[in-house]
């Protein structure tokens, strides 16, 4: 058996999947749900779960929903007018899935999350221990960003990323991204000579490739967002796929659709993983050669005595990006002190810190 037929046939086989689908998949060309879409969608998760599977849906949509209600044509600008569209939007996404869902028998619970909830290891846990038990009690959890009370949160990849590391957090067996178009192209879809990407393989630059878009007027995902989320959830040994909605059913049984990331046969370590893409740098510690040396090439922890400034407002137990002498980022950790604790104690030993600090 090819490997790619041995990863789709993990993702038919599969007994934990999650499932995202974007807000161009569910919505008409003028925002509002598209019922028709929505039961499409539905019919093939209740089929799933019908055969014995676990499914998480992702689902984009809750300010797309909230337009027409609100009386506006497109994807309002403005923060404030997205979480209105959002706060409108959200209960009116929840209720369609509720009702299309009860036609299989199925309950559905809704989980919104902010990037709080998946990079403070606390709140993680938290979640994790809900989605579990939803899936326990047979319930298909249908996840969404915060974005009635999300700031900056509010651009976190069109639910990509996020579906990524939910698919993490669950530890699913495979992750479905459903997209408006037909999987991953060497060049816009639209243009003449540009083909489909069948298979990317985890060592694959995708050298060539134009990944780029800004997602629709409803929606603000991009081929870059499922490329990374692609990336994510390969990394934690997932197979993904990149395809079509109206391809769910085929992509869930394993057939040859889309686009098929294969799953790396080395595993990044989750506290790892969950460092590098579920988290942002709350500020920045400069560092001398001798510390990017022993963090980078050495893997130790780093020291006060190797920090030469600090950037940035946050806390102990923030991540903060640590940078070399010409300002790049070299790496990502978890501070154990405030920012206003540390100029004093930089360029210091731990045996002087020991000292005076206990």
């Amino acid at each position: 058996m090819s490997p790619a037929a041995a990863a789709r046939r993990r993702i038919a086989e599969a007994r934990r999947v999650v499932v995202k689908v974007g807000s161009s998949s569910l919505t008409g060309p003028r925002g509002g749900l598209d019922q028709a879409r929505v039961d499409a969608l539905v019919d093939v998760i209740g089929a799933r779960a019908a055969a014995g599977g676990e499914v998480v849906l992702v689902s984009s949509g809750a300010i797309a929903t909230g337009l027409v209600p609100l009386g506006l044509s497109r994807r309002p600008r403005q923060l404030a007018d997205q979480q209105a569209a959002a706060s409108v939007g959200q209960g009116l996404l929840v209720a369609q899935y509720t009702r299309a869902f009860a036609r299989h028998g199925i309950t559905v619970g809704q989980v919104l999350l902010t990037n709080e909830d998946v990079t403070r290891r606390a709140h993680y846990r938290n979640a994790q221990r809900t989605l579990y038990r939803l899936l326990e009690l047979g319930v298909v959890p249908i996840v969404n960003e915060n974005d009635t009370v999300a700031t900056d949160e509010i651009r976190f990849g069109d639910n990509d990323r996020l579906a990524a590391l939910v698919a993490h957090l669950v530890h699913a067996d495979a992750l479905v991204l459903l997209s408006d178009v037909d999987g991953l192209y060497d060049g816009p879809p639209g243009r003449a000579g540009s083909s489909l990407v069948a298979e990317v393989r985890p060592d694959d630059d995708l050298a060539g490739v134009t990944i780029g878009g800004t997602g629709s007027a409803v929606g603000l995902g991009g081929m870059a967002t499922k490329v990374e989320a692609a990336r994510i959830g390969t990394s934690s040994g997932i197979p993904v796929v990149l395809t079509a909605a109206g391809s769910a059913a085929a992509a869930l049984a394993g057939e040859t659709v889309g686009t098929l990331f294969h799953p790396a046969s080395r595993h990044r370590p989750a506290r790892l993983l969950w460092l590098a893409h579920a988290t942002s740098g709350r500020g920045r510690l400069c560092l001398d050669d001798g510390a990017v040396d022993a963090v980078v090439r050495r893997r130790l922890s780093l020291l006060p005595a190797g920090v030469t400034a600090v950037e940035g407002d946050f806390v102990a137990g923030d991540p903060v990006d640590l940078v070399d002498t010409a300002g790049t980022v070299v790496a990502r950790g978890l501070v154990a002190y405030d920012a206003g604790e540390l100029p004093a104690m930089l360029g210091r030993s731990t045996r002087d810190l020991a000292r005076d600090l206990g």
